[in-house]
């Protein structure tokens, strides 16, 4: 059994055409398989057209979240009631070609549990949104530990990983590429280029892109509080600088003004307690979101899928 995962939101556009895509491609992959469309709270008539095609093929099967709660819980509905020994998880704006699941196929029966998809170029995106991408990556890259460079969410894993992460990895606020690169299980990867977007424009802004960064540094990494000691480092340094050329003057009969000094010394300091201050608050509200410990996501209505409602 091969189990294709889509999350979905306001996708009412596109979805049709990309799940007929996709059930093309599993078609010839000589398999038993389903697809597992993951409304994630939209307000167009996704879940309605989504629907229809169930009628149609009972192989597609759909998941209602009451809301829209974010695509890592997406993704992870998705892979709870996904019952394949593949899983593919992959966009709904087929941005993520479907002809590539056979070589992602052919590598998993090969023995590789994790087949990343990584993104060759993204001619699609604007100058604006590469640097933004590129930048942020780098950053997660640098601080977390592990590649992210042009990674994404299409990838394939083995029924052994998914387990992990369904049931072993408890945390609320999750980061998909992260968690699969940080189990360490065989890997490989697949490089395409990004397609033209199905339908209308894309959901992440800029701001959602740097939330999903800061809760992957958060996630991944301790470093951030980490340059909070550079600071204070940095602060002292610039105390003994300031001292000493108080006191130097003072030594030699000058007037110690300093104006200038103390004024650009108190906005530094006032600078990086501030920075300092919102990397602990990050991390504080990442353990209050954890503490809660409120179910990822809650299922409002499905289509071929019976289980709980919650997870």
């Amino acid at each position: 059994m091969i189990s294709a995962v889509i999350p979905a939101y306001n996708e009412s556009h596109g979805i049709t055409e990309a799940i007929k895509q996709v059930v093309g491609v599993l078609s010839t992959c000589e398999s038993a398989w389903e697809i597992i469309v993951v409304d994630d709270g939209s307000r167009d008539q996704t879940y309605q057209q989504i629907c229809r095609l169930a009628q149609a093929e009972p192989r597609i099967k759909c998941i209602a979240l009451s809301r829209n709660f974010g695509k890592e819980g997406a993704i992870l509905a998705g892979l709870e009631y996904a019952t394949g020994k593949a899983i593919i998880i992959m966009d709904a704006d087929l941005q993520h070609p479907p002809n590539l699941i056979p070589e992602m196929l052919d590598k998993w029966r090969s023995g590789i549990q994790i087949v990343h998809a990584v993104k060759r170029s993204r001619k699609e995106d604007s100058v604006g949104k590469k640097t933004a991408a590129y930048c942020i990556n780098k950053l997660i890259s640098s601080l977390g530990g592990f590649n992210v460079n042009n990674s994404s969410d299409f990838k394939l894993l083995d029924r052994e990983i998914v387990d992990i992460i369904v049931h072993r990895l408890p945390e609320r606020e999750r980061f998909f590429r992260g968690l699969t690169s940080w189990l360490g299980f065989s890997e490989d990867y697949i490089y395409f280029d990004v397609a033209r977007r199905q339908g209308d424009e894309s959901k992440w802004s800029f701001w959602s892109l740097l939330e999903l960064s800061i809760t992957a540094l958060t996630s991944f990494t301790s470093a951030p509080l980490r340059i909070i000691t550079f600071l204070g480092v940095a602060t002292l340094l610039l105390g003994f600088f300031v001292a000493s050329e108080a006191l130097w003057s003072l030594l030699n009969g000058q007037a110690v003004s300093g104006y200038a000094t103390i004024i650009i010394s108190v906005l530094l300091i006032g600078s990086f307690i501030m920075i300092s201050l919102g990397i602990i608050g990050e991390y504080i509200a990442k353990i209050y979101e954890e503490v809660k410990a409120r179910p990822h996501y809650l299922v409002k209505a499905s289509v071929g899928i019976t289980g709980k409602k919650f997870g």
